[in-house]
C-alpha cells in the first residue's frame, strides 16, 4: 500500500515501524526486485505513459522511476545501496519522462558514500555489535518527485521485536505510538486470524506491546474467535496484567458474536485464576451475569449467579434485572422474587425497570401488599408507572376481591393523566359483577361508554348474565337488547341466564319467547336451558307444551330420559296424580324410559290418593323392571289395607299384595292358615320368618311390619296370632326398653311408640307375664305402670275399664298399686283374658274392641271409630 508523502520538511517516521516485505543485507536478484517494485509500487502507471509493459521495463528503469517518484523507496526498503549505485552510474538513461530532469551528481555522491558502509542493522537497543551504536555519522537527504532537497537529517533505526519499546531518530529517543501499535497488532490478527501461525506473528512484532495495545485491539476487532485467540495469547505474555476493562471489552465482543460458550469459559478462566494479584473485576462479573440471562441459558446462569455471591462480588441493577426477567420468563416467579430478596440485601438501587418488572409479576402470583408496596415505593421515588403496572394492579386486586384497593389504583391512573383502557375496564367491571355490586358496576359502564369505548362480546354476557341472575330482569333485558343492536350475537349461556330467571319468576310468555328467539338465531339451546324451560312448564301444568319442547330437545340430539322424569317428578310432587299418569302414557309413546325410582314414586302417589287401579299396573312395571319390593313398600300396602272401608278396594289391595311377590305376602298368608296346612305351630311358624330377616339393614322396616300387622290381625280378630307376632318381636328385640323390671320397686310397659293394635297385644301379654310372675313366683312390686301417652291413653283406658282394674288414669300413664293388681289377677275374668281363651262376640270386651277396631266383618265395618283415636293417627309407625 502506498504511503503518504511528508507534507513538511521533518519527515514523519510513524511508519518506520511498520513491517518491510523485503529485506536485503546481501546484493538482491534484479528478478525478485523487479517483481517486488511491480508490486508494491503500481509502476503499471508509468508505463501506461511510456506505452510499454510493465514487464519489458529493466531493472535499471524500474530503479529510475522509483527514485523520481518515491525518493523515499530505498529508505523504507532498506536496499543494498552498492547495487543501487553501480547500476545508476553504468546506466544511460533519464530518471524521468522529463529529459531535463536528472539526478544531482551530489545525490549520487551522497548515495555512494552512504554504500561504504557495512550492511548492518542498527537496532534501538543498540545490540547491532557497535560502539557508536546510538550516534549516526551520516545524513540521509530526502527528494521530492523533481529531485530537490526537502529534509536532510539523521535517519530512523529500526526496533527488535518484544525487545524495543521505543525509536531513535537520529540520537533523539521517541516513543512507539499506541496508534500504530494497536494498528500492527490488529493487522495481525486479521490477517491470521487464529492458531500457532498468529500467535507466532505476534511473538514477531517489532515493539513490545502491553495491556493497553490488546485492550485497543480487541475493541476493534469483530471475530469472536480472533478475539478470544488474542487475548489467549496476551494472557501467556511476561507483561500481561489482569483488567476488567479488558474482560469487559472481551465479554462485550464475544456476546456480540452469540458466542456464549466463550463467555463461559472465559467467566471459569476469570474464577480459577484468582489470586493474590487479582483486580476487581465488577464489570466483567456484571456482564457475564447479564449476557447469560439475556440467552436464557436458565442453569448456566443460576450457577455463576451463585459462583459470584460466594466471591462477594456486588452485583448492579441491570445485572439484577437481568436475572429476574430470566426466571419470570422461565415461569419461576418465586425465584424470581429471591434474586429481588438479594437485591435488597446487597442494598441495590431499584429502577424503573425493576419496578416495572416486580410489580406485575408480585401480582399474578397473589402476593399482593407486597406488589402494591413496591407500586408505592416506586411513586415515592418520582418514577413514572407505566400502563402495563396500573392495569396489572387493577386486575389483580379486583379478582382478589379488594375492590376498594382496585378503584384507589385507578383513580391515581385518572390523576397521572392515564387514560384508562378497555381492557381495564372490562377487569373492574367484571371484579364489581362478581362481587355483586352491580350499581357500581353499572356506573363503570357508562363511564367506559362515555370514554369512547366499545363494551365488547364478554362484557356485554357478564353484565346481561349477572343481572339476570339477580333478578333485574329489567335491567338484564335492555343490556340484552342493546348488545343485539351492537350486532353481537347473544350465547347460548346469556339465553339460558334470561330465560331460567324469567322461567323461575314465572313468566311463561317472556321464557317461551326467548326460547324461539334463540332458535331462530340458530343457536342450539344447552342442556340448562331445556332443564329450566320444561321446570317452568311442569309446574304452570302446560303438559302438552312441555312435550313439544321435550321432542325438540330429544331431536337436537341430548338424552331426555332425566328430564322427562322430572317433569314426571314435580307432577308427582305437586300431587297432580292425572297429569303425571298422563305424562307417563306420552312418554310410553315417545319410547323415554323412567327410572324405578319414578315409578315407586308414582306408585305411592296413586295408592295414597286411592287409584288402586292405575297402582297396580305400575307395581307391575316396577317388579318386571328387576326392581325389588321391600319390606317397607310392602308394609305401607298392607298399612293402606289396614285402613280400607270398601269391599271393592279391599279386592284390589290384596290383588296388589299378592302382586309384590314378596315373602312377607306368603308369611300373611300362611299366618291365616291352619296348623295342618302350616304343618307347624303359629309360634314356630312365625319365629321362621322373623328368623329370614336382615336385622342390620332391615331393623326399621321390620319394626314398622310388626306394627301394621299387629293392627291388622287385631283388626281381623286373630288375637291369639298378635300376641305370638309380638312375643317374637320382643324376643327379636324390636322393642327393648318397652318393659321394664325394676325388681321389688315397679315395673313398666311403655306403649307410646306401637300402633294401636300393637299397644292392645303388648298390654294384654305383658300383664299375663306380670300376673305370671307375681302369683307362681310371688314376686309383688310396689306398683305397676303403663306410658301410654295422651293417645293410647283413652284406648287402653277402655280396655282395662271393662275388666274392672285397679290402673288410676292420668294424663299419659296409668297406674296402681302392686298388692291392688294382685287382687284383680285373681279375678276368672281377668284369668281368661289374659290367658287368651278368645271370648264370643257378645261379650263385652269383644263388643269394646269391635267398636274401637272394626273386624272384617260386613255388619262391622260400618261402625265409625271413637273421635279421640282418629285425631291422632298418622300413617307412621302407629297407624
Amino acid at each position: 500500500m502506498d504511503e503518504p508523502r511528508p507534507e513538511s520538511l521533518t519527515p514523519d517516521f510513524s511508519n518506520a515501524i511498520r513491517p518491510h516485505p523485503v529485506a536485503f543485507s546481501s546484493p538482491i536478484q534484479p528478478s525478485i526486485l523487479h517483481k517486488e517494485i511491480f508490486k508494491s509500487f503500481k509502476l503499471h502507471t508509468h508505463c501506461q505513459k511510456i506505452g510499454k509493459d510493465s514487464a519489458d521495463l529493466g531493472f535499471e528503469s524500474c530503479y529510475k522511476v522509483l527514485l523520481l517518484n518515491n525518493p523515499l523507496f530505498f529508505f523504507k526498503m532498506k536496499l543494498s545501496w552498492i547495487n543501487i549505485v553501480s547500476n545508476l552510474r553504468r546506466s544511460r538513461h533519464v530518471l524521468s519522462l522529463n529529459t531535463k530532469k536528472r539526478l544531482p551528481e551530489s545525490y549520487l555522491c551522497r548515495i555512494a558514500a552512504f554504500s561504504d558502509r557495512s550492511l548492518v542493522r542498527e537496532y534501538c537497543s543498540g545490540r547491532n555489535g557497535r560502539e557508536d551504536s546510538n550516534v549516526w555519522t551520516e545524513e540521509i537527504d530526502y527528494l521530492d518527485e523533481s529531485g530537490s532537497v526537502i529534509y536532510s537529517g539523521k535517519g530512523i533505526r529500526s526496533v527488535e521485536p518484544r525487545i524495543d519499546d521505543h525509536v531513535m531518530a537520529g540520537g533523539v529517543r521517541k516513543p512507539i505510538m499506541n496508534v500504530a501499535a494497536v494498528a500492527k497488532i490488529v493487522e495481525v490478527v486479521k490477517r491470521w486470524r487464529w492458531g500457532p501461525e498468529m500467535e507466532a506473528q505476534l511473538d514477531k512484532l517489532p515493539f513490545l506491546p502491553n495491556m493497553t495495545h490488546i485492550t485497543q485491539t480487541l475493541k476493534i476487532i469483530e471475530d469472536s474467535d480472533a478475539v478470544l485467540s488474542l487475548f489467549r495469547w496476551g494472557k501467556r505474555q511476561p507483561w500481561y496484567s489482569p483488567s476488567d476493562e479488558c474482560y469487559v471489552m472481551l465479554l462485550d465482543k464475544l456476546n456480540l458474536s452469540r458466542d456464549f460458550e466463550g463467555i463461559q469459559s472465559v467467566f471459569e478462566e476469570m474464577v480459577s485464576n484468582l489470586g493474590a494479584n487479582e483486580v476487581s473485576s465488577f464489570g466483567a462479573y456484571n456482564r457475564v451475569l447479564q449476557y447469560l440471562a439475556k440467552s436464557e441459558k436458565l442453569e448456566i446462569t443460576f450457577c455463576c449467579f451463585k459462583k459470584v455471591q460466594e466471591l462477594d462480588c456486588k452485583l448492579d441493577t441491570q445485572t439484577y434485572n437481568a436475572l429476574i426477567t430470566l426466571f419470570l420468563t422461565k415461569g419461576l416467579p418465586f425465584k424470581a422474587f429471591e434474586i429481588y430478596a438479594n437485591m435488597e440485601k446487597d442494598g441495590c438501587l431499584l429502577d424503573a425497570s425493576t419496578y416495572e418488572l416486580m410489580i406485575p409479576s408480585l401480582a399474578k402470583s397473589g402476593r399482593l401488599d407486597a406488589a402494591f408496596k413496591l407500586f408505592q415505593e416506586m411513586k415515592a421515588k418520582n418514577y413514572r408507572p407505566t400502563s402495563g403496572i396500573f392495569v396489572c394492579l387493577i386486575d389483580t386486586m379486583g379478582k382478589a376481591g379488594r375492590l376498594d384497593t382496585a378503584m384507589q389504583v385507578y383513580m391515581e391512573l385518572q390523576g397521572f393523566g392515564l387514560r384508562p383502557s378497555g381492557a381495564m375496564f372490562v377487569s373492574l367491571i367484571e371484579s364489581f359483577v362478581k362481587a355483586g355490586k352491580l350499581e357500581t358496576a353499572l356506573k363503570l359502564w357508562d363511564e367506559m361508554k362515555r370514554s369512547g369505548l366499545r363494551p365488547n362480546y364478554g362484557l356485554y354476557t357478564v353484565i346481561v348474565e349477572a343481572h339476570a341472575k339477580s333478578g333485574k330482569l329489567d335491567i338484564a333485558m335492555s343490556i340484552f337488547s342493546d348488545m343485539e343492536k351492537a350486532g353481537f350475537l347473544p350465547t347460548p349461556s346469556t339465553y339460558s341466564s334470561l330465560l331460567e330467571m324469567h322461567a323461575a319468576s314465572g313468566q311463561v310468555d317472556a321464557a317461551m319467547k326467548l326460547y324461539n328467539s334463540m332458535a331462530n338465531a340458530g343457536l342450539r339451546p344447552g342442556l340448562s336451558t331445556y332443564t329450566g324451560l320444561l321446570t317452568l312448564l311442569a309446574k304452570k301444568k302446560l303438559v302438552d307444551v312441555a312435550a313439544k319442547v321435550l321432542l325438540e330437545m330429544k331431536a337436537m340430539g341430548y338424552s331426555v330420559e332425566v328430564n322427562a322424569s322430572d317433569v314426571l317428578l314435580v307432577y308427582i310432587k305437586d300431587g297432580s296424580v292425572d297429569l303425571s299418569l298422563r305424562w307417563l302414557r306420552f312418554m310410553g309413546s315417545s319410547g323415554i324410559r323412567t327410572n324405578n325410582f319414578i315409578i315407586r314414586q308414582l306408585f305411592e302417589s296413586c295408592m295414597k290418593n286411592g287409584l288402586y287401579e292405575s297402582a297396580k299396573p305400575l307395581l307391575e312395571t316396577y317388579v318386571n323392571a328387576a326392581a325389588k319390593v321391600d319390606l317397607i313398600l310392602y308394609t305401607s300396602i298392607l298399612a293402606h289395607l289396614v285402613r280400607c272401608q270398601e269391599e271393592h278396594n279391599e279386592r284390589h289391595l290384596m290383588s296388589i299384595l299378592s302382586a309384590t311377590d314378596h315373602k312377607a305376602h306368603a308369611f300373611l298368608c300362611g299366618l291365616f292358615t291352619g296348623t295342618e296346612q302350616r304343618k307347624q305351630p303359629v309360634l314356630s311358624f312365625v319365629r321362621e320368618f322373623f328368623q329370614g330377616i336382615d336385622y342390620e339393614l332391615e331393623e326399621g322396616a321390620a319394626r314398622y311390619f310388626v306394627n301394621v300387622l299387629l293392627n291388622y290381625l287385631v283388626l281381623m280378630g286373630q288375637i291369639n296370632r298378635a300376641r305370638c307376632v309380638w312375643k317374637v318381636g320382643y324376643e327379636k328385640k324390636l322393642f327393648p326398653k318397652a318393659i321394664v323390671f325394676d325388681q321389688h320397686i315397679a315395673w313398666s310397659l311403655d306403649v307410646r311408640n306401637l300402633s294401636v293394635g300393637a299397644a292392645l297385644i303388648a298390654v294384654v301379654h305383658t300383664l299375663h307375664r306380670f300376673r305370671k310372675r307375681m302369683l307362681y313366683y310371688g314376686v309383688v312390686p310396689r306398683r305397676i305402670k303403663l306410658v301410654t301417652g295422651p293417645t293410647m291413653r283413652i284406648v287402653i283406658a277402655q280396655m282395662l275399664c271393662s275388666l274392672e282394674s285397679p290402673f288410676e288414669v292420668s294424663k299419659v300413664v296409668l297406674r296402681a298399686p302392686g298388692d291392688s293388681i294382685l287382687e284383680w289377677f285373681k279375678k276368672p275374668i281377668v284369668q281368661q283374658f289374659l290367658l287368651n281363651e278368645i271370648p264370643s262376640r257378645s261379650d263385652i270386651l269383644m263388643h269394646k274392641l269391635n267398636t274401637i277396631f272394626p273386624s272384617s266383618a260386613p255388619e262391622i265395618r260400618s261402625l265409625s271409630p271413637p273421635k279421640p283415636l282418629v285425631a291422632g293417627r298418622g300413617l307412621g309407625m302407629n297407624t
